[in-house]
């Protein structure tokens, strides 16, 4: 493939030396990349174009690093721009306006343009980018005809979603068969070749002829003519453009003016021998001659942000089209080690394989290696492939490694065929100041990000893990989720333990990025935040998550702000719902901050207050609710009542328990609330007679669905009761087991959802139990007249007592 240059370049073709090769590729494809190596080695270019955003040029040569790993990508944000929402991996992210805050342009090991920028690089040859810039990509043109005026500029990563440019980038298996044929090859120009094939599936036929190659003639000049031959049956008059996204013609029209621009750039500039890596659908659109005036035209008065260029880490997991990356594979791992194992990739493969079942201990021999390779061997013989792809490759681990079981299976493919392979980049990237900071902090804290997820437990008492807490905690003020806290808000039923769940994600950076507008470092940029939080905060409910924030982070500076709003506004808020929602997160912060060394002598102030406020005003609030009023109520009252049991002030204890005590016998309280109260009140020693008050919530007076829902109230705090109160026992069984046929098909619903949430042990228990209410004591059941039994009670006693250290009574 040896076309001229571009009409127009005002060159000519220099007497016949100047020369140009166009490679197509697939974006992410071992076959491509190893394709792409040699015919550069081959050809020996002077200068080389690749696909991607002009602007990256100044930093391509980080490229070459010993430090630079793939999986990277290029990531192009408007800098100095306030904060907003972030972007999302491979398609870029719009926020609030007609811009995009970012969009990346990701690189694997096996990607046809990295391997040429590393050739280029190594052979000290000019490689730049050729792309339409990031610039114009970040920006909508609201005068663009084609454009929907809410659909953004289409993102610049290799093969967004609305390019159906590279080969490598199918839609699915024949899933564009009922199109016109115009709009399908649009589309799906793989789905189209495969099906022309023979082949249901277009990744399998592009495996079959690119990707699983190793030797032969180079693929370039059939991608090419191919290629061609698709995009001229577009050019027939009456071309049916329905369903093609908003704008995609003028966008693909845009890029492809700005490549042979890019081309005619260095013809001029004296380069004989330039190759140029892209997308295998813009092949045809290089080779074409068109006038200069015309691409000039075409790209006349673009609107244009200023961005800046930098590299991020990316991983495996990012790459694969389940992701959302529009120009994504289905087994970026798979790719990766046919890239990187071309001699027996089967056998290899399928070796890792039984190192990765017996690493969870599964029994793998290397007799099952042998036959699953043959197996595998056999599958692609059968099904006419020139190697076993991974249908056939999983197919055999399936039968013989894994024996016929899924989840086996399951695990191979989570940690192979995927994977979560994490990139880095060098120390000289251009980064923000945020980005540094937090780059230190991990070092200095030892705390190394990794795709996979993983568990950390940190003990506060611990200096450098409670230094890590509080980074965890700042990070995820400036929405930076690298750690989430497990249950209970990070912590264990202890006071100095925090799980956290720690997997970093490529779009962090962009977060980072974003949050830099905050500060410098990540202390200052979430001191920043949260006092902007507290500034902005709609509900006390949301001062006092800042506050509790606040405190876990030990952000001091922003902590007296803070409180001076959450007091200010707790005192002029009347609404006895809000304060109930406000005080355990509270309580919280004040339970757990002499854990961490924070100074909670204004927020004490404010939980005292609150206190007070609601018991006096919880009364009224409660009188008069329907079903589901009563059900919030409910759960703001369980929530006051864990805060108060966990600040542990006997002063509060009591008010609060003298507060439910008076508000138990209101008249038109609901019933779920009232079974609930007393309940609580019974736990705390303050509720006798609770049988007879039973026994009349459930008599054969009151309507069946107020006692359902006073059972169901009373219940919700646990089924031991019933367990270890026989009197209680045989009264629900009595109700239940008297109730009409009609009114049993009413309350069911609301026992079912007081018994759903007990643990099997406890329903098992108290079945057993209702099972023996008819029939003779159990040797150890005893009357509820009898006392404790000293004899039976006395081996407990002793060792309880020798637990303790104290010596068992001879």
């Amino acid at each position: 493939m040896t076309p001229g240059p571009p009409a127009g370049d005002g060159r000519g073709d220099r007497g016949g030396r100047a020369r140009v090769e166009v490679f197509g590729v697939r974006h992410h494809g071992p076959g491509s990349a190893r394709a792409v190596r040699r015919a550069l080695e081959d050809f020996t270019p002077d200068a080389v174009l690749v696909e991607g955003p002009p602007e990256a040029d100044p930093i391509v040569a980080l490229a070459g690093d010993p430090e630079m790993v793939p999986p990277v990508a290029l990531l192009a944000y408007a800098p100095g721009r306030a904060p907003a929402g972030g972007a999302s991996g491979g398609s870029g992210g719009a926020s609030g306006g007609t811009e995009r805050q970012a969009a990346f342009w990701p690189f694997a090991e096996f990607s046809p343009e990295w391997q040429a920028i590393r050739y280029a690089l190594g052979a000290g040859v000019p490689v730049r980018f050729c792309d339409l810039p990031a610039g114009h990509q970040l920006v909508q043109d609201t005068g663009d005809p084609d454009a929907d005026p809410g659909e953004p500029a289409a993102p610049g990563d290799p093969g967004e979603p609305a390019e159906p440019a590279a080969p490598g980038e199918p839609a699915g298996p024949g899933d564009r068969g009922h199109e016109p044929a115009e709009r399908a090859i649009r589309l799906d120009p793989l789905g189209w070749l495969a099906r022309a094939a023979g082949y249901d599936d277009a990744e399998r036929w592009w495996d079959d002829v690119v990707e699983h190659r190793h030797d032969g003639p180079s693929p370039f000049p059939a991608i090419a003519e191919a290629m061609t031959e698709l995009r001229e049956r577009l050019t027939a008059p009456g071309e049916d453009l329905t369903g093609l996204p908003p704008g995609y013609l003028r966008r693909e029209e845009r890029r492809e003016a700005h490549m042979r621009r890019t081309l005619r750039r260095a013809l001029k500039e004296g380069h004989e021998r330039v190759a140029v890596i892209c997308g295998a659908w813009h092949v045809p659109a290089l080779l074409r001659k068109v006038p200069a005036a015309r691409d000039d035209q075409i790209l006349r008065g673009l609107p244009k942000a200023k961005v800046a260029m930098t590299w991020v880490p990316w991983t495996h997991g990012r790459l694969a089209g389940d992701s959302g990356y529009g120009a994504g594979v289905r087994s970026p791992g798979w790719y990766h080690h046919l890239f990187k194992a071309p001699d027996r990739p089967v056998e290899r493969w399928l070796t890792e394989a039984a190192r990765v079942l017996r690493e969870e201990d599964l029994h793998v021999s290397s007799a099952h290696v042998i036959e699953a390779v043959r197996l595998a061997e056999a599958l692609a013989a059968l099904r006419g492939r020139p190697l076993a792809g991974l249908e056939e490759v999983d197919e055999a681990a399936l039968a013989v490694l894994c024996e016929g079981a899924g989840l086996p299976l399951e695990l191979i493919r989570r940690r192979m065929v995927v994977g979560e392979r994490l990139g880095s980049v060098p120390e000289r990237t251009p980064m923000v100041p945020l980005q540094r900071d937090l780059q230190a902090q991990q070092r200095r804290l030892r705390l190394k990000p990794s795709a996979l997820d993983r568990e950390q437990d940190l003990d506060l008492r611990r200096p450098n893990d409670l230094e890590r807490s509080r980074l965890l905690h700042r990070l995820r003020l400036l929405d930076v989720d690298w750690g989430v806290p497990q249950e209970d808000g990070g912590r264990s039923k202890g006071t100095f333990r925090e799980t956290w769940t720690l997997m970093w994600r490529p779009e962090f950076d962009v977060e980072l990025i974003e949050a830099s507008a905050w500060g410098t470092t990540v202390h200052g940029a979430a001191t920043a935040r949260a006092e902007a939080m507290a500034a902005h905060a709609g509900a006390l409910a949301d001062l006092t998550s800042v506050a509790e924030r606040c405190l876990l982070a030990d952000l001091g500076e922003a902590l007296p702000g803070v409180m001076r709003a959450l007091a200010d506004r707790a005192a002029v808020d009347t609404d006895v719902a809000h304060l109930m929602s406000a005080l355990p997160a509270l309580v919280r912060a004040l339970r757990y901050g002499d854990v961490r060394g924070t100074a909670t002598g204004p927020l004490r102030t404010v939980v005292d207050g609150l206190v007070v406020r609601i018991c006096v005003g919880l009364p009224p609030a409660v009188s008069g609710l329907d079903d589901d009023a009563a059900r919030e109520a409910l759960g703001r009252i369980d929530a006051v009542h864990g805060a108060l049991a966990l600040l542990d002030d006997p002063a509060h204890l009591r008010r609060w328990r003298d507060t439910l005590a008076s508000v138990v016998d209101r008249e038109h309280l609901h019933g779920l609330l009232e079974g609930r109260l007393t309940r609580l009140l019974l736990d705390a020693g303050r509720m006798p007679g609770v049988a007879d008050r039973m026994a009349r919530a459930v008599s054969a007076g009151a309507a069946p669905d107020r006692a359902a829902a006073w059972i169901e109230g009373f219940l919700s705090g646990g089924g031991l009761i019933l367990v270890h109160d026989e009197d209680l026992l045989r009264l629900v069984d009595a109700w239940i087991a008297g109730l009409p046929g009609e009114a049993f098909t009413g309350v069911l619903p609301l026992l079912r959802r007081a018994f759903g949430g007990y643990g099997a042990a406890e329903r098992r228990t108290i079945g057993e139990r209702v099972r023996r209410l008819d029939g003779p004591r159990a040797p150890g059941d005893r009357p509820d007249d009898d006392g404790p039994d000293p004899v039976r009670a006395a081996p407990a006693t002793a060792t309880a007592l020798r637990i303790l250290g104290w010596e068992a009574p001879a």
